[in-house]
């Protein structure tokens, strides 16, 4: 038995016995020229990401479906990316084009699962420039403050 088939916008045919076919849920209604299958809907349970960047949703049915592929991006001068704000870059004609690949391909960054990303910010270096930071400050105030008593007494004599 051949019929036709329409798969999110391609069509084929294919060969199928009889036995194969399950009309369970099957309707025509007031179209003798059409019908639907009524049942019940699948739905996203759950989902999966391997170590290859591949995602998998877990349906309602039991079933396992391919959702998606993470992408990762290389760059010829990755200093050249522009700061975008937080850990955020975007590409620049310093860098170059991106190279986009799977996690693992020719070299680019892999993809841990499961796992949570720590901070990359070395903690102690930070609090180590808050403090030089603010130290420098202070002594920017006191120079300030002696300056204005070094002009007050100027003030002072010029009064006098």
């Amino acid at each position: 038995m051949n019929f036709s088939y329409d798969d999110n916008g391609t069509t084929g045919t294919a060969n199928v016995g009889l036995d194969d076919i399950n009309f369970d849920g099957l309707s025509s209604y007031n179209d003798p020229a059409t019908a639907d299958v009524i049942g019940d809907k699948v739905s996203l349970q759950d989902f999966n990401v391997d170590s290859s960047g591949r995602i998998y949703g877990i349906l309602s049915n039991g079933d396992l479906q391919l959702l998606g592929q993470i992408a990762t991006s290389q760059f010829n001068n990755p200093g050249g990316l522009d700061k975008v704000g937080g850990s955020l870059y975007s590409a620049s004609s310093n860098s170059g084009d991106p190279v986009e690949g799977a996690p693992g391909d020719n070299g680019s960054g892999s993809l841990s699962v499961g796992s949570l990303e720590m901070s990359n910010v070395d903690l102690s270096e930070e609090f180590t420039s808050m403090i030089e930071a603010q130290r420098g400050f202070q002594a920017n105030a006191r120079v300030i403050t002696t300056s204005d008593s070094i002009l007050e007494e100027l003030v002072n004599l010029k009064r006098q």
